[in-house]
């Protein structure tokens, strides 16, 4: 018996290092990815496997098969191609055609006309629009976010919520499965007991086994009786407020109030991730009535992309409208570790010779990731990219613009965990009343703020310089 347990030990290492290696192969449509999960499961033969099962598998889209979403495998699994050639509302400008096409190849939404936006800095602006909004609800509320913090702001709206659910209003929370950690006090606990009806999505946990850590959920959305919705890259949290953050540090950020058809498409949004996350489908078979008054001048388009049949379909998106820009792109991200495909892109069209300005910030809450970033400027500012870096406080805004009539707004950031790892969702706006405003908010963060030169990112020393490749070495999981 002593003499075959480690034999019998080391045949099960090398049967899981076989298994894992040959799933990674088979699985993983980037070869440098797959590559790496080869080696490590195959030199790690104990720990490499147990990370390949905690980081490596795409879970999602197991659990969209066993609640029945057929409709959620990528296309080559079910020899099916992208749509082309549908059908354009009549009020978009010709000279748009092209950009609103490609949109229309990679969303399942069409593009509506008829909506009114209306963008929203930091909490002070944000957070009363949504508590007002939840105050006079009377059919039905469902909110999705990655953080939903109980301090002060997180507070009032577990009591909004709850005391919408005492209304009788239809009230569902869907909170990311780790986002929900965050917090010492978690608000889902608070929000249960008042009972109002909450999901984790993808909650990692032992028993059962789910082991889903870097598969989350980034939404975050408000809909609040299909009349007005919320959408951004803002968490229910007190930091967002930036003349008062609390014990956190200041946040500034960017939200957004829309009306109109594309409430439609962001509720649809809604269910497909809650019933991804396990919940009950059912109150979202029909929907509350919408405000026929609304009468905006926006085109607009709802954007899902994740891990599933919509995985890259965000870069595909950023890439070709960089193609198609004319005279200005501008991009806000509080994270810049874009893919080989984006930088190209932005070279290209730096290149055209349309301007390109990417803000970022000064100061990053995750001093790892603004040393990646250093490490990897070079290759935009070589060919004329502009970079600027904001003032404090740090900035979570997240904006991206083409010429003065083309916006893309939403929760995604231009960093692999967001347009490789997260479910993330963003929104079309074909309107220059709603873009020209947004290009003058960020040339305003350009005036307060500096350029970066590419003599500032040669002249780091070697420490630094080490310090940043090393931290750049790790973007991939960054």
């Amino acid at each position: 018996m002593t003499l075959t347990s480690p034999y019998l030990a080391g045949s099960l290492l090398a049967f899981l290092a076989a298994v894992t290696s040959i799933h990674a192969l088979m699985y993983k449509r980037d070869p440098k990815g797959a590559f790496g999960w080869i080696a490590v499961c195959l030199l790690l033969p104990l720990g490499g496997p147990i990370l390949y099962l905690l980081f490596g598998l795409n879970r999602s889209r197991d659990r969209a098969r066993r609640l029945g979403f057929d409709r959620l495998r990528v296309g080559f699994e079910r020899g099916q191609a992208i749509a082309r050639g549908s059908i354009l509302p009549d009020p978009l400008d010709p000279a748009h055609q092209r950009l609103a096409q490609i949109g229309q190849a990679l969303s399942r939404y069409p593009l509506v006309p008829g909506n009114q936006i209306r963008s929203l800095r930091n909490g002070e602006l944000a957070f009363p629009a949504m508590l007002d909004a939840i105050g006079k609800a009377r059919d039905e509320i469902l909110l999705s976010t990655y953080l939903f913090d109980f301090d002060e702001i997180g507070q009032q709206f577990v009591q909004a919520l709850a005391d919408a659910r005492r209304r009788g209003v239809d009230c569902r929370v869907l909170i990311d499965g780790v986002g929900d950690w965050y917090s010492l006090r978690r608000s889902s606990v608070a929000l249960r007991r008042a009972g109002v009806e909450v999901c984790r999505f993808l909650p990692p946990r032992l028993l059962p086994p789910c082991l889903s850590i870097n598969l989350r959920s980034h939404h975050k959305l408000l809909l609040v009786d299909s009349q007005v919705g919320f959408t951004g890259g803002m968490n229910i949290s007190q930091r967002h407020c930036v003349a008062n953050p609390g014990k956190h540090r200041a946040t500034a950020d960017l939200h957004f109030s829309l009306r109109g058809p594309v409430m439609a498409q962001l509720r649809d949004a809604f269910w497909r991730s809650w019933a991804l996350a396990g919940g009950s489908t059912t109150a979202g078979e029909s929907s509350p009535a919408s405000d026929d008054r609304v009468d905006g001048d926006s085109l607009c388009r709802t954007m899902t992309d994740g891990p599933n049949e919509d995985l890259d379909r965000l870069t595909m998106l950023l890439c070709a409208a960089l193609s198609e820009a004319r005279q200005r792109v501008c991009i806000m991200t509080p994270y810049f570790l874009p893919g080989r495909e984006l930088i190209t892109a932005l070279q290209s069209a730096a290149i055209r010779g349309v301007q390109v300005d990417i803000v970022l910030p000064a100061e990053s809450n995750l001093r790892f990731v603004h040393w990646a970033t250093r490490n990897l400027l070079w290759e935009v500012l070589f060919y004329g990219v502009r970079v600027h870096y904001q003032p404090p406080p740090f900035d979570h805004g997240k904006l991206f613009t083409v010429d003065a009539d083309y916006a893309l707004i939403g929760s995604a950031n231009l960093d692999p965990r967001s347009l490789r790892l997260n479910f993330e969702l963003q929104v079309e706006i074909f309107d220059s009343q709603q873009v020209r405003p947004l290009i003058k908010l960020m040339d305003q963060r350009i005036t307060a703020g500096r350029a970066v030169t590419l003599e500032e990112v040669d002249n780091r020393s070697l420490p630094v310089r080490f310090r940043d490749s090393l931290c750049w070495l790790f973007k991939p999981y960054l």
